[in-house]
């Protein structure tokens, strides 16, 4: 009996992407590669790379011609090719314009991933791994999959298939009957807020009716049809489950992709018996266009949660009514400073942060993150026993023990304990952006500890340990 090899998938990722409308543009081009293109993701794009990489004559020369095309709209594209949509994915996150895993090949390339990877499936699966000593996917291969059954669930075992390099069983079907959603807006809605807002309505009554039939959603097809006549029409995966919240926010962006893309667009007034505009949206249809047997949630160890739940319907909510920036979620990354190692992003959204947390960033302050990090430098006081300033030569000298911090025109406090100096020379290639600097951890007698640096003899403070 033969067996089937797994499927190649073409992941294109689109790291500065952030206009819906240049998104949209984007499948717009794959879409001249292959017909099927999902939107995994809001710049993030995939396909099925077999039949076409034939066609154009291999996986490189195919992926090429795409990084070429999507140039062509201003789009600096990463692409990732490997066995199933998991590990093309984390292909595509490298530094190079294009990742080819060859095949059967996949769990080599998995294994010295960290399990933070898993962050996307199952966040709080990835912390729990973490703390118990299993730092990468290749720990997490290793273990036996009865035990990881028996002591994960579903969502455990599902995880150990993906770091063996294994694709996820979708077993994906057609549904047997109809099971999409729509409203309709009478008059249209001219504003994508409240059409987001009815999504996730939407959203919920799709997944409990697919819930009581035992399956879940993996794809849903977002349709928007105007006034004018015109339609939007996009099919939107996620490797795993799809839930209310996150197709509430395929929809934002497939909206304001389409909106954008169009205007500017004519607008008819109201009429005297009160007829809508022709710009707005009449209909909202979503059609769970695939769809597989839902194997269940495993609880926590100490039981089922309902504040996240809580929290998202809240948040979506607010942006409904203010937008999307008006609520925030941090995303942690990389960089020397601890101001830079955070980004934030519009929550429902998979930001990634401004730097990536795998580069080695020499200079970086180790050891827990601070508490607070100020918006901006505070400027601060050093002095040592006899009153005068602390002074750090060239070599990394200190010219004595710090013995009182005043910090922002405050009084001094005693010094109660310190670390470092941290030597960082930063930009040291450009005369004009070169700085050096050391930093230095202070407790003072209040119980405080604060990240303080010196520059040119200037004193800040740029984080606090509480």
């Amino acid at each position: 009996m033969s067996v089937r090899p797994p499927p190649r998938v073409l992941v294109l990722r689109c790291p500065e992407l952030c206009e819906p409308e240049v998104f949209e543009r984007v499948i717009a081009v794959l879409a001249g590669f292959c017909p099927a293109v999902e939107a995994v993701e809001p710049g993030v794009c995939a396909f099925g790379a077999r039949g076409p990489a034939r066609y154009f004559g291999g996986e490189t020369v195919l992926a090429g011609k795409i990084i070429a095309a999507v140039a062509g709209v201003d789009v600096e594209g990463r692409i990732g090719i490997a066995d199933g949509l998991f590990a093309a994915l984390l292909a595509a996150r490298g530094g190079h314009p294009v990742t080819v895993v060859p095949p059967g090949r996949a769990a080599e390339f998995l294994a010295p991933q960290p399990v933070s990877v898993l962050l996307d499936q199952d966040q709080d699966l990835a912390g729990l791994l973490y703390r118990l000593g299993l730092r990468t996917l290749g720990d997490l291969a290793a273990l036996s999959a009865a035990d990881v059954a028996s002591r994960f669930g579903d969502a455990g075992e599902a995880a150990h298939r993906l770091a063996r390099g294994g694709s996820r069983p979708l077993a994906v079907r057609p549904p047997d009957e109809d099971l999409s959603v729509a409203k309709e807006f009478d008059p249209p809605e001219s504003r994508s807020e409240p059409v987001v807002f009815a999504a996730k309505a939407l959203a919920e009554r799709m997944l409990s009716g697919l819930t009581a039939r035992g399956l879940t959603c993996v794809r849903v097809q977002v349709l928007a049809r105007w006034a004018d006549g015109r339609q939007s029409s996009r099919r939107w995966r996620h490797d795993g489950m799809l839930s209310a919240v996150q197709v509430a926010d395929r929809v934002r962006w497939q909206l304001d992709g389409w909106q954008s893309a169009d205007e500017p667009t004519e607008r008819t007034e109201p009429t005297a018996d009160g007829a809508a505009t022709a710009g707005g949206i009449v209909l909202l249809r979503l059609i769970p266009d695939q769809v597989v047997r839902a194997t269940g949630h495993q609880l926590a160890l100490w039981g089922e949660t309902a504040v996240s739940d809580r929290v998202a319907r809240a948040a979506m909510r607010v942006q409904a009514m203010l937008g999307p920036e008006a609520v925030l979620r941090p995303a942690t990354g990389g960089g020397r400073d601890a101001r830079e190692q955070v980004t934030h992003v519009s929550f429902g959204e998979k930001g990634e942060p401004s730097r990536s947390g795998g580069q080695p960033w020499p200079g970086r302050i180790m050891g827990p993150a601070p508490g607070l990090v100020y918006p901006e430098n505070l400027e601060a006081r050093v002095t040592d026993g006899a009153g005068q300033a602390v002074t750090v030569s060239g070599r990394c000298v200190v010219s004595a023990s710090p013995a009182a911090l005043a910090v922002g025109g405050g009084p001094p406090r005693p010094v109660t304990g310190w670390a470092g100096p941290w030597p960082l020379s930063e930009h040291w290639w450009d005369p004009a952006a070169a700085r050096r600097r050391a930093r230095f951890q202070l407790e003072t007698d209040d119980g405080r500890a604060w990240l303080a640096s010196v520059q040119d003899g200037r004193w800040q403070v740029e984080a606090g340990y509480w």
